[in-house]
This record gives structure tokens, sequence and C-alpha cells, in this order.
């Protein structure tokens, strides 16, 4: 009997880890999650990551066959297929990953950064079907970037190609968990828009219902639903937000000139309160050979489970190749 072929998608973040079992059409058979546990060692959790995995793929034995497992990691390595350096993870300067897995599945293994994997996932699963040039823009607590050319990832020579959350956008500007000043990510991404309103609360004076709420307790979600609301401070927030980000994304198309930038992550799910104020300083600010051509998107993946698709996406590809 011929069986169906699965894959394993795995997405390792800084506080959960979340695995998926994913079919060719992009249907999430099962998943679950177990706790990073971040501050121990890496030999420490991978026991824990093979012992939920094998938990999850156990029913399915008999009917199908595990073709790959892709996962989306911090600072993965596509090219060496290790982890260096990542931030929020105690387990030291590299780890060979892939490795690692294949040794305990038998099977190909494919690592790639979570923006990347969601790349992969928009144009398998989502918005991006049928474009070989596209971007997208992860607005999380950081701002993450895959970039699409001709069908492929952008991993560059060393496979950490693609930062955009990391060009300068403000001259000694605020400072970034990567130790420079003034990156994209500190003003577009959750994290900047929480700076950008509390500056706003300082520099002005109209009434706000988040006035009262300290940086430690505020969220994206709380200046979205004020805005919504018509709190003025909190609609300029994001003003502020989408035209320093609708200006970033500009210079970014003049290098790629890609069909659409598509919008995931919490921030995103603000809807038209980030998208106009981005779309219309993108248009300002776009060379006049590129105006109107690149459709500003939002994800179609996040009402689904987007990291597991995006890391099952990853593996998907090769499988193809």
């Amino acid at each position: 009997m011929n069986q169906t072929r699965i894959t394993l998608g795995i997405d390792i973040g800084g506080t959960n880890t979340v695995l998926g079992i994913v079919d060719d059409k992009g249907n999430c058979l099962a998943d679950t999650s177990i706790p990073t546990q971040a501050t121990e060692p890496f030999t420490a959790f991978f026991p824990r990551l093979t012992s939920a995995a094998d938990s999850l793929l156990t029913p399915f034995q008999s009917a199908y066959q595990l073709a790959g497992v892709g996962i989306g990691a911090p600072n993965a390595n596509y090219y060496s297929g290790t982890i260096e350096q990542a931030p929020n993870l105690n387990w030291g300067d590299v780890v060979q990953l892939r490795a690692s897995i294949h040794q305990h599945f038998g099977v190909p293994v494919a690592i790639t950064n979570d923006a990347n994997a969601a790349a992969l996932g928009e144009m398998l699963f989502g918005a991006a079907q049928g474009m070989k040039h596209f971007m997208v823009i992860t607005l999380g607590t950081g701002l993450g970037s895959g970039i699409v050319v001709n069908g492929d990832v952008l991993y560059g020579a060393d496979g950490f190609a693609g930062e955009v959350g990391h060009i300068i956008v403000q001259e000694g500007g605020r400072v970034c968990g990567c130790g420079r000043r003034g990156c994209l990510e500190t003003y577009a991404s959750a994290t900047g828009i929480r700076r950008t309103m509390m500056e706003l609360l300082a520099e002005r004076t109209e009434s706000s219902v988040l006035r009262e709420v300290s940086f430690a307790s505020l969220t994206a979600a709380n200046i979205a639903e004020a805005a919504q609301n018509d709190d003025v401070i909190a609609k300029a927030a994001f003003e502020r937000t989408g035209e320093i980000l609708g200006k970033a994304l500009a210079n970014v198309i003049a290098c790629f000139s890609p069909e659409a930038i598509i919008l995931f992550g919490g921030l995103a799910n603000a809807g038209y309160l980030i998208l106009d104020p981005t779309r219309n300083s993108l248009n300002t600010h776009t060379l006049n050979i590129f105006k109107g051509k690149t459709k500003l998107l939002v994800s179609h993946l996040m009402d689904k489970n987007a990291a597991v698709l995006g890391a099952s996406a990853l593996m998907w590809k090769e499988l193809g190749k």
C-alpha cells in the first residue's frame, strides 16, 4: 500500500517550540508544543523535542511516510544547518541542529530562520502562491524579513541575507537589541510602536486611554484597540510607524522590485491602521519607475498554524527540487 507523504514542521521560539505534521496541500494534520526553556542548554532541549515529535508522529506511522523535517529557528543557517549565536537561547555559539535531527529521524532535514520559513509558507500555501518575486515582513517583537527572488529564498553568501529589520533608518536613533542605533525594527515592530506611543504621550497633551498604562503593561494590541476607538495619540502612533516602515520598504523595492510585500505577525493584525499609513508612505517614497508595481498585502496564514506551515513549506520546497 502506498503511504501518503507528510513532513514535520518545527518552529523554535524563545518561549515555545511548536511542532506539526503537514501534508503537501498545507493541511496541518496534528500539532503540539513544548516550552523551549531558553535558559537550558541544547543538550537538555533536544531530547524533549524529539520525544514530543515521536509522540506526535506515532499515530501516523502506518498510513503515512515521513518525507522530511523543516525547521524555522532564530539565527538558523540554511547552508550549514547550524544555529549560530541565537538571541534568547542559551545554546552557545554554534549548534549542529540539522545533523542532530537527521541522525534521529533518518530523513532529509532543512533549517532556516523564521522569516524565511514564513516566506516559503506564503509561497506554497498563502498569499504569494504563483509569485516568484516577493517579500514577507514579520512584525512581531522585532522585524524579520524573508526575500524570495526567482522562486528561491535569498540567503546570500553566508546564509544570513535579508535582515531588513536592521536597516538603519535614523542615525543615532533608538538602541537596538543588535547593539546598534536606529534600526528599522526599533520603530516598526510591536516593541517599536510601544516605544513610539510612550514618546507621543510625552510630546502631546491630548487625552488618551493609555496615559495611565505603564510601558511594561502596554501592548501593540492595546494601541490598536485605542486607535480603533479614535484615540488621537494611538492613531498617531500607527501613522508614525507606517511612515517609517513605508519609507524603508520603498528603499528595498528599489533593490529587489518585488511583486508584493506581505505583512505578517501581531502588528499586521491591526489591518488598515498599519496598512494605510504604510501604503501612503510607500507610494510617496517609491522611485517613479517602481510606483504602483508592488502590492502591499496581509498574510493569508495568520489564522492558521503559520509557524508550522512555514517550517514545513521549507521541506516541501526542498523535496520538490
